[in-house]
């Protein structure tokens, strides 16, 4: 009777530890797909990955990126999983603050809880590193207290994302990958004079993007964007760098392959691409 009993409780130990380590490994191939690692480790080379420090260089001053190692003190380890959730879907602090749209929350609100949560326990699996958080440098009028929650209220609605009943399963991934885990309009549309992303031009690319340079256009516009651009081009750009006449990604579009969509399934970076192509073609957006 013992030995019956001890083997069940073994049975479900494992099925646990099996299921939790299911959950991290889900959680690595989101993070990969969302590009954490990319803005939130510091362009040098002996920084940690996930403890932050990188300068996110814009028209609105300079956002440095915040450690998301579970270090109780200087990282998310002190978070629950409603603080992680309150972040992507909310934009708050676990204080109840706003947080600027630097952090792509407004892209991140579309994520299922699920992956959400999975997103969080590969955070939490990753060694703890204590690195306090450098402060933003902005002018003083973002500095004001209430300037992300005023923000906020304009321009950001929460919500998960609807998968569109009209359309098939590639589409849906894809749309889900494009505006919501891999936040690619938060580069490649344009944002207007207080930091919002101007929809109506949306993915036409960004004249004054990260770093103040420009972001290219990728709706299926024959001149402007990838309209020329196969099925088979778009998915060897994102699995490779490599364009369609041979030359290769260089820059922040580089690492975005490095650390994100080379790592997608194929399946994946397929779906990208049936969604892209799928826009509505928009010449260049204009500043």
């Amino acid at each position: 009777m013992r030995g019956r009993m001890a083997a069940g409780i073994a049975a479900v130990l494992l099925a646990t530890s099996v299921a939790a380590q299911s959950i991290v490994e889900r959680g690595r191939y989101l993070a990969a797909a969302g590009g954490c690692v990319s803005c939130h480790t510091a362009d040098r080379e002996d920084a940690v990955p996930y403890a932050g420090g990188r300068a996110l260089v814009s028209e609105f001053g300079t956002f440095y990126a915040p450690n998301i190692t579970p270090d109780p003190e200087t990282g998310i380890g002190a978070w629950s999983d409603e603080d992680f959730l309150r972040a992507l879907h909310e934009g708050r602090r676990p204080d109840g603050g706003a947080y600027f749209p630097a952090f792509p929350y407004t892209a991140y609100t579309g994520m299922s809880r699920d992956d959400v949560l999975a997103l969080k326990a590969f955070l939490f699996s990753l060694p703890a590193v204590r690195q306090p958080d450098r402060p933003h440098e902005l002018p003083w009028q973002l500095r004001a207290l209430p300037a992300a929650r005023i923000w906020q209220r304009l321009y950001f609605r929460p919500a998960r994302f609807v998968p569109d009943s009209r359309r098939d399963a590639d589409w849906n991934r894809g749309a889900y990958l494009v505006r919501h885990l891999g936040h690619c309009g938060e580069c490649h549309t344009p944002r207007n004079a207080r930091g919002a992303l101007r929809q109506e031009a949306e993915l036409a690319g960004n004249p004054k993007g990260p770093e103040n340079r420009k972001v290219p256009n990728i709706t299926p516009h024959e001149q402007d964007g990838i309209g020329g651009w196969t099925a088979s081009d778009l998915e060897t750009f994102l699995e490779l760098g490599m364009f369609p006449d041979g030359d290769f990604a260089g820059a922040g579009m580089g690492q975005v392959i490095d650390d994100n969509t080379s790592r997608l399934t194929a399946a994946d970076r397929r779906a990208i691409g049936v969604y892209l192509r799928s826009l509505p073609p928009r010449p260049d957006a204009k500043p």
